[in-house]
């Protein structure tokens, strides 16, 4: 028997407080190129954990009507921008996918401006690799003439939301062509997974990492972008194969726990909560949206099942891997600590979500 739909909404309220109440203790020191601290864990810390968590806690809101989790994210922005933004990267752009999903619902004359002028910075000034790709810049490093899998959900989505949002067509071509050439350097022909990165400077993928949570990144990342905008149909069609690809060799992979390893293939590495909520989300809403059979399904509530158990009294999701940076052997995989964050946080989130989807059409989840 699976999860009902009191456990789950349960967990979700549990969820939001676990996910707001995160902290910087000063295990990690991260200063950033210009000299600031970086902090990747403080929920009122402008960068891309936060920025994901956001994203989850605005889905949350459009999926309950909670005025609570509107008015959240709502004030978090406002103290944020009125305090000042950050510099522009890739990981910098994060935060502004929930902020241009919740002006697209809510139309808030306040947002447009903000989104207008980032996605315009975005199109200009980010770093570009050979064929347009966009460079994985950060901002505690530049990671020149490289491809990371991680960009196109911190990035391209939001291009594409807004985009659509807005009526800016450019925006979302611009999203089309970065899955297409991430696709073309990081998509493994071999298996149908992902490989964490691409260099132009020697032309390889580093350690050849299939990584579970850049893996999540394209499984939930793919789905929610063909929510988000109307695609043309060649490339929606192309990613869709992309997708239904990735999953079927994801399927196998999964352990009797219903988590994913770390490195996916790799039995000695560590069961990473974050990555099986993100691809616990994708299965289900790819079934939900008619693109997966119902074994997706099946490995999904077992997804659910053992994120939902990994999720503390406080809210806090367990057993999540810390930020990765580029690995060049598969070992430094291994080594990541575990570390709760706003991505943990907020891919359980949307799996819950999606979860109480399918347990509200179907009864208990068997």
């Amino acid at each position: 028997m699976g999860p009902d739909g009191r456990d789950i909404s349960n967990g979700l309220d549990r969820l939001v407080a676990g996910t707001t109440g995160l902290r910087h203790d000063g295990r990690f020191h991260e200063p950033n190129l210009d000299g600031t601290a970086g902090d990747y864990i403080s929920f009122d810390s402008w960068e891309w954990p936060q920025g994901v968590g956001l994203y989850g806690l605005i889905k949350l809101w459009l999926f309950t009507g909670r005025d609570d989790l509107r008015q959240l994210v709502e004030d978090w922005y406002q103290q944020r921008i009125d305090a000042g933004l950050p510099q522009l990267n890739v990981n910098t752009t994060a935060p502004m996918l929930g902020l241009s999903v919740l002006w697209a619902k809510t139309r808030d004359p306040r947002w447009q401006p903000v989104l207008d002028e980032w996605a315009n910075r975005v199109m200009a000034e980010l770093g570009r690799t050979p064929e347009g790709g966009f460079e994985h810049h950060v901002s505690d490093k530049v990671n020149h003439d490289e491809l990371w899998d991680d960009t196109l959900y911190m990035v391209a989505l939001f291009l594409a939301s807004y985009g659509q949002a807005s009526g800016r067509r450019e925006l979302i071509d611009e999203a089309s062509r970065q899955f297409l050439v991430h696709t073309r350097y990081l998509a493994d022909t071999h298996t149908g997974l992902w490989f964490h990165g691409w260099t132009f400077d020697g032309r390889h993928n580093f350690a050849r990492a299939r990584w579970a949570r850049g893996n999540a990144w394209i499984t939930a990342g793919l789905l929610d972008l063909f929510d988000l905008a109307d695609l043309a149909k060649p490339v929606k069609d192309f990613l869709q194969g992309v997708l239904v690809a990735q999953v079927d060799a994801l399927l196998s992979l999964q352990a009797p726990s219903g988590a994913w390893r770390t490195l996916l293939d790799d039995a000695t590495s560590y069961e990473e909560i974050s990555a099986t909520a993100g691809i616990g989300y994708g299965l289900l809403k790819g079934y939900r949206l008619g693109l997966g059979t119902p074994v997706w399904r099946e490995a999904g509530l077992k997804a659910l099942q053992v994120v939902m158990d990994n999720i503390d009294e406080t809210g806090t999701v367990g057993n999540v891997s810390y930020g990765t940076r580029m690995g060049h052997d598969l070992q430094f995989y291994k080594d990541i600590p575990i570390q709760p964050t706003g991505y943990g946080q907020a891919l359980a989130i949307l799996c819950l979500s999606e979860g109480l989807q399918h347990v509200g059409q179907e009864g208990q989840a068997a």
